[in-house]
């Protein structure tokens, strides 16, 4: 059994010498026969179980990023350069992005869960205190966003424009929450507008007997939207939490691991995003049915958090961590703080 000591890596590193030189040599050569290739696919492989054993039982810095940069070079001419395919983009979709969903599935389902119920706290507090509803406007002016520009919103562009302009805006705050949640304060005053923007646009409606509009304006597209955005704010509040609870990783390789895993998260956000900008620039302001608009939001919202919590779930059992691509990154070795 190891104990990491400074005689056992050295006697380690002496034994297994002579292959890891082997395969230096042929991960240099230009050209190789059918026989080098097999050789090296057999080093190659006890090579990155070397680097597992070392990493596990005696993490020592500079023998990791030794063996890690062998296996680098080894893997480009084992697999040749690597090109987007349609292969890549299906396990992107069914592997990496619900693996890195999943990691931050608490994150984002409790976010929801409070903005949703302050955003409700909010707009009773609103509806049943004139002063809160004075800060709003007068009555004539709420009476106007009740009857007119509420719903007037959802028609007054056509369904394209309106798609790009809610999914680019959306898309962004999402981008921003997640990288800006380092600072602790951007997801918290993107969360904080949201349940002022729910809770008073409620209020105002509801004062004027319009509740049932303002929830059919708002399901159809907002289930969706508000698990993604939720989602987004969770995940930038994980990086905060990263950066003062690293745990056993130095700070600066746990950041770093949070966000190649959170930048995997901003493009499905972003494709969630689409979806429902899709949703409120053809559906919500149509003629159909409001009961079919409604189911159609419904659907959307669990079949997002199916995906999250069942399919991330799923594939993280496979061993999928939500990291950047693992078979084309280089291997962090540990570094002291």
């Amino acid at each position: 059994m190891w104990h990491g000591s400074r005689v056992d890596i050295d006697a380690f590193a002496a034994l297994r010498e002579a292959r890891w030189s082997r395969l230096r040599q042929l991960a240099r050569q230009r050209r190789r026969t059918g026989a080098d290739a097999d050789e090296m696919t057999r080093l190659y492989r006890s090579t990155a179980s070397d680097l597992s054993q070392v990493r596990s039982a005696a993490p020592e810095p500079a023998l990791i990023t030794r063996l890690s940069m062998l296996l680098g070079t080894s893997r480009v001419w084992l697999t040749g350069s690597h090109q987007v395919r349609t292969g890549d983009i299906a396990r992107y979709f069914t592997t990496s992005l619900p693996a890195a969903l999943y990691r931050v599935r608490w994150w984002g389902a409790i976010t929801g869960i409070a903005v949703v119920s302050l955003a409700v706290i909010a707009g009773y507090y609103t509806l049943n205190s004139p002063a809160a509803l004075e800060l709003v406007g007068p009555p004539e002016v709420r009476a106007q966003i009740a009857q007119e520009e509420f719903a007037s919103y959802y028609v007054e562009y056509d369904s394209t424009s309106f798609t790009a302009l809610v999914w680019t805006n959306n898309a962004w705050l999402a981008g921003q929450a997640i990288v800006l949640g380092i600072t602790g304060i951007f997801p918290l005053i993107l969360m904080y507008n949201t349940v002022v923007q729910l809770g008073v646009s409620g209020a105002v409606m509801a004062e004027y007997g319009m509740l049932d509009i303002f929830f059919q304006l708002i399901l159809p597209h907002g289930l969706l939207e508000l698990s993604a955005v939720f989602v987004a704010a969770g995940a930038g509040f994980k990086v905060f939490w990263t950066l003062l609870v690293p745990g056993r990783l130095p700070r600066t390789v746990a950041l770093s691991g949070v966000f190649r895993t959170l930048l995997s998260v901003a493009l499905g956000l972003a494709v969630a995003l689409f979806l429902s900008g899709l949703i409120e620039g053809y559906i919500t302001g149509s003629q159909i049915a409001w009961g079919l608009k409604v189911a159609v939001g419904v659907l959307a919202s669990l079949a997002f958090w199916l995906y999250v919590f069942g399919v991330g779930r799923w594939a993280t059992q496979r061993g999928a961590s939500g990291d950047a691509e693992q078979g084309f990154r280089v291997e962090l070795a540990p570094v002291a703080h």
